[in-house]
């Protein structure tokens, strides 16, 4: 049953007038600044909460004169401040979980970068651990980030770790993998093996024998499903501390955005349903399934389906690959290696997309394509145009393009104009800025990644993320980098001033702004009357803290519903 506006907004006050029983709130903030991220970026003095929703904000006499009881619990921030719980647009949970806590974590993002050498004698090293008969697998190697520049595994390097044990090394962007001759051999893959549909494929020397290397999920799938993985309730226990260790950094809701693409649809949903069907998970979480995944005609789960803690909302699909990686589909080459012509590779043909994702926009899911470089953000934004020219409200739709790394300014104009909400990952101006500046796009593409100072002047939304396991999730460092844009490696430099934003802005990509991606914004991402009490308290204000420090701010306290969440 549909309603009218106004009649729904009468609806929902009388509502509002049942739930909440003035002078009996279940508890009461004040003591510190409140950021409510409002409209007009309000911070007031106190906020009350009942039945987990917030009912009152505003000076410390009024709400306490109002709504304070002998039984209202009363938390003094003692100079701490709060906020609305940061919302993570874009993570992948189980895949985070399988990397990071069954794999061996080979994550760098610390100096000096490792070598070949380095990472190799790590691999050694855990063979000690690998049971017989299993495989050592590990994740976060980065060419990008290693010395000397763009050294990369192959099956040799892997063989001289282990011919008897199959090895098999996933890159930090999770487009690229290696593995010895072992484990190529048990996944069937030979040097005469055709290249996987969707964008994958081998790399092969001039010989045309197979380095060891494969590029894109489709070629390694074969790989990654032959390696062991935990029973169910192992794994759900590993998703469990996943979605804790998120909550520990103030994160309240997560887009999970491949759901699926690791065991698939059924198997991934059934874990989600389990954990959320036991109130185990500190965190809600919108479900992305993952396109190439979906088995054919399956229709076991509708558009929209779930409640205020899961609820799965949308289709995803990957049209490149990563910049940092060589493979983002851009429309210059890249500058790496000199002379190369390189310019990546689209995982799809224009109406091959357009095919996949027009049944489900049908349907009635979100779309949200993954587009690295330029080339992709064109190709999107075409087919995005052609799925909205059917009529009605593009904002209604709140299409998504997850990175936007490369872009240029008729990109932003036309992603404007059609409603589509850009998330980006900005650890690529951190961990990444400088390779992107002096080797792989150098200054006049790399000024211009991540590109939140033009979304700001053409009166877009955007959004920030950590693509984890990509980079970690940490939304104040998201916020510290927005505004500062300084690369990692020394000496430090800015990476396109003119693409820095406020810090109110940088705050909004990690609250409201998300909360709107994903369509929770009436429901969470600001501190105001009606929404769900979900908090985060932090040491110091970021509104006041220098920006650079912001990153280092304590978070010392996340609430779901107006309760508290164990930190672990």
């Amino acid at each position: 049953m549909k309603f009218a506006p106004k009649l729904l907004s009468a609806l929902l006050m009388a509502q509002c007038a049942v739930t909440f029983a003035k002078g009996n709130a279940d508890t009461i903030f004040y003591g510190g600044p409140i950021v409510t991220v409002n409209a007009k970026n309000e911070e007031v003095q106190a906020l009350a909460v009942q039945n987990g929703k917030i009912v009152a904000v505003g000076s410390k006499d009024a709400v306490t004169k109002e709504w304070q009881a002998d039984n209202t619990k009363v938390v003094d921030l003692k100079g701490q401040t709060l906020m609305p719980g940061f919302v993570e647009p874009h993570v992948h949970v189980i895949l985070t979980t399988v990397f990071e806590r069954t794999y061996l974590n080979l994550t760098n993002f610390d100096l000096p970068y490792d070598t070949v050498d380095s990472i190799t004698a790590k691999l050694k090293a855990n063979l000690k651990n690998v049971p017989k008969g299993g495989w050592l697998a590990a994740f976060g190697t980065d060419p990008s980030r290693t010395s000397p520049f763009m050294a990369e595994l192959t099956a040799d390097d892997l063989d001289k770790v282990s011919t008897e044990v199959p090895i098999f090394v996933v890159n930090q962007s999770a487009h690229l993998a290696y593995a010895n001759h072992k484990a190529l051999e048990l996944a069937g893959i030979t040097d005469s093996t055709p290249n996987p549909p969707g964008g994958g494929s081998y790399v092969r020397d001039a010989k045309g024998k197979l380095t060891g290397k494969m590029m894109e999920a489709p070629a390694f799938y074969p790989v990654f499903a032959k390696i062991p993985v935990p029973t169910q309730p192992k794994l759900i226990e590993a998703v469990q501390a996943t979605m804790n260790s998120m909550a520990s950094k103030g994160v309240t809701s997560v887009a999970d955005l491949g759901v699926g693409g690791n065991f698939g649809v059924e198997k991934e949903v059934a874990i989600y349903r389990d954990i959320f069907g036991r109130n185990a998970s500190p965190i809600r979480l919108r479900g992305y399934l993952y396109g190439t995944q979906m088995p054919a005609g399956f229709n076991a789960i509708k558009p929209n389906e779930g409640d205020d803690y899961l609820r799965f909302i949308g289709i995803k699909y990957v049209s490149d690959g990563s910049v940092q990686g060589l493979t983002g589909a851009v429309n210059e080459p890249y500058l790496y290696p000199k002379g190369g012509k390189s310019k990546g590779t689209l995982n799809f043909k224009d109406d091959e997309l357009y095919n996949l994702i027009k049944p489900y926009y049908d349907q009635g899911w979100q779309i949200a394509i993954h587009s690295n470089g330029d080339r992709a953000i064109d190709q999107t934004l075409k087919n995005y145009e052609k799925l909205l020219s059917g009529g009605g409200n593009s904002k209604d739709r709140r299409l998504r393009i997850e990175h936007y790394t490369v872009s240029n300014p008729a990109q932003i104009k036309k992603t404007v104009k059609l409603g589509v909400v850009p998330s980006f990952t900005i650890g690529h101006v951190d961990y990444w800025g400088a390779a992107f500046n002096n080797e792989i796009l150098g200054p006049d593409r790399a000024k211009h990644i991540d590109s939140a100072g033009d979304f700001k002047r053409a009166g877009g939304r955007f959004t920030l993320n950590s693509d984890a396991p990509v980079s970690n999730v940490s939304p104040l460092n998201y916020i510290s980098e927005e505004v500062t844009r300084l690369w990692q490696l020394p000496p430090q430099k800015v990476l396109g001033p003119d693409q820095a934003v406020s810090v109110d802005d940088a705050i909004r990509a990690v609250t409201i702004d998300p909360a709107y991606s994903m369509f929770t914004d009436k429901l969470v991402g600001s501190l105001e009357v009606g929404k769900q009490a979900d908090l985060v308290v932090l040491a110091k204000n970021p509104r006041t803290t220098p920006p650079a420090e912001i990153r280092n701010i304590k978070v010392m306290g996340t609430y779901i519903d107006g309760k508290p969440v164990a930190l672990k």
